[in-house]
């Protein structure tokens, strides 16, 4: 709705104050009067009009007085004020001109100049508004953590305050936070230092329908030799429509958020699958030797007491194991990177300690001589949220897992884990690496079952340059989740390779059959 522009009339006169009325009411202003000057600041103080028109000749406190007090009120400085003088007062317009009146008008009114005036001076004073509103919004945005564009109906960047500049490489202007790279298309500025993820909430950019997406979009640098990852969250933002349908662009640095929730899910992992099996032991053995130490022959208590022994070192040993990760910089990305040939023995012990029985892994043209940009540690926590779901999701919890290991491209791995448990619907498939999904309706979104896992382990391919898919098999039941991994430079062996530390040293490697 538009808001009527407010005039306050001066006059001592009250043939003056109609005059103005009557001149000025058919214009839909809204009229406000006073008496004298005094009277006049106290109104305009309260009102904070769009125009003080204010006559000169005045009793208690003449009209320039007025006018130098509300020049000095900071609330009132900005107002325009024309001052009404007599045709032959020039001293006073003078002097009215002086105390910082904005024009000036003569009795007798002439009925076009003066509406004309008044017209022209509110004009003005909205549009000086409209420019220093801008300005404090402008400065409000400059001194925001996150950064903000503004995109045209082409996906041309219009405005880009200085973190948005620097978080896509533009040029600012220092004069003031427009990027000077007008023109330039969003996605291909973002594209060129960032992976765009996931890809399918990129495909029908730049939708504006939260509704409509799968999950947020990401602007993912992955992780280098010198650098962590980065992460940009991208929000659309709705903006009421203009003369060309643009939208404002918040891009919020969500790095740390990415960390912290990727550490509670690999410190929750550690511990569940690292302390449990050792644990039990542990427990086992001593609850043997408290209920029947009395009963026991001296090589049963000495058999349990090495069984007991050796369950603590384990433990002992998988703590060490978590405190040297908590110092531990990064998970993704480690020293050389991971070797393939690594990859069956570990799953030989994931499968062992998840009573696995039928698992297999199999390589394509030798490649298990080569290397991925992805840490043991890393791929271990991977592989053991994967097969723990194919597990627990299959119908009699004991599927078959089938690992296929094989070149996506000619720079990429592509290790592919099939089993025969439940297939997912489309809608529940889309939404797999949103954190925190979960699949089973009675799940509460804590850290267990299907959810922040899956969210995890696509996160960290992102962070690496690669990616995670999940979808359905082909033919049969089950699920196919494929990893893809960049590969490493070179590929050649290193004689001085230490022996195989596994993580997991659980249960006889017999117990799985490996192809």
């Amino acid at each position: 709705m538009k808001t009527k522009n407010t005039i306050l009339i001066v006059d001592d006169e009250p043939a003056g104050r109609e005059a103005l009325e009557g001149l000025l009411l058919p214009l839909d202003y809204n009229l406000t009067f006073a008496g004298n000057g005094v009277e006049a600041l106290t109104k305009a103080a309260a009102l904070i009009p769009d125009l003080i028109l204010l006559d000169v000749m005045m009793p208690i406190m003449n009209g320039v007085e007025a006018c130098r007090r509300l020049r000095a009120h900071p609330l009132l400085a900005e107002v325009p004020i024309i001052m009404i003088t007599a045709l032959d007062d020039h001293d006073s317009l003078v002097q009215g001109l002086e105390a910082g009146a904005d024009d000036f008008l003569s009795k007798p009114f002439d009925r076009v100049a003066l509406r004309a005036r008044v017209k022209t001076i509110i004009r003005l004073n909205r549009y000086r508004r409209l420019l220093l509103e801008r300005a404090r919004f402008e400065w409000v945005v400059e001194q925001a953590d996150d950064g903000y564009l503004l995109i045209g109906e082409s996906d041309t960047v219009l405005y880009a305050n200085s973190k948005a500049s620097l978080y896509l490489g533009l040029v600012a202007d220092k004069r003031k936070p427009v990027a000077k790279s007008t023109g330039v298309a969003f996605l291909e500025v973002a594209r060129k230092q960032y992976r765009l993820e996931p890809q399918r909430a990129w495909a029908d950019w730049p939708c504006q329908s939260a509704e409509s997406l799968p999950s947020s979009r990401y602007l993912v640098r992955p992780e280098s030799p010198t650098a962590n990852a980065f992460w940009l969250q991208v929000d659309v933002l709705n903006i009421p429509a203009g003369p060309e349908a643009n939208r404002l662009i918040r891009l919020r640095d969500v790095t740390a958020q990415q960390a912290m929730q990727r550490d509670v899910w690999q410190f929750h992992a550690m511990i569940s699958h690292k302390l449990s099996t050792p644990m039990m032991g542990m427990l086992n053995s001593l609850e043997l030797l408290t209920r029947h130490i009395t009963s026991l022959s001296r090589a049963e208590i000495a058999e349990i007491s090495k069984v007991a022994f050796e369950t603590t070192q384990r433990f002992h040993e998988a703590v060490q194991d978590i405190l040297q990760y908590l110092n531990a910089p990064t998970l993704a990305r480690h020293g050389a990177g991971f070797k393939l040939s690594q990859l069956r023995p570990i799953v030989i012990g994931i499968a062992a300690a998840l009573g696995l029985k039928a698992v297999t892994v199999s390589y394509q043209n030798e490649l298990d001589s080569s290397r991925v940009l992805f840490s043991k540690r890393a791929i271990e926590l991977v592989l053991q949220e994967i097969l723990e779901n194919a597990k627990k999701f299959h119908p009699r919890h004991a599927p078959q897992v089938e690992i296929a290991v094989s070149l996506a491209s000619d720079q990429q791995a592509s290790i592919k884990i099939f089993d025969n448990g439940l297939r997912l619907a489309p809608q529940q498939l889309a939404q797999l690496q949103t954190p925190y999904y979960q699949v089973e309706k009675q799940m509460t979104g804590q850290v267990a079952g299907m959810g922040l896992g899956l969210a995890m382990v696509a996160s960290l391919m992102w962070e690496v340059g690669g990616n995670c898919r999940v979808h359905n098999r082909n033919a049969g039941p089950g699920l196919v989740v494929e990893l893809i991994l960049p590969l490493a430079v070179s590929a050649e062996s290193e004689a001085n390779d230490s022996e195989l530390n596994l993580s997991y040293a659980f249960a006889e490697a017999e117990e799985v059959a490996v192809s």
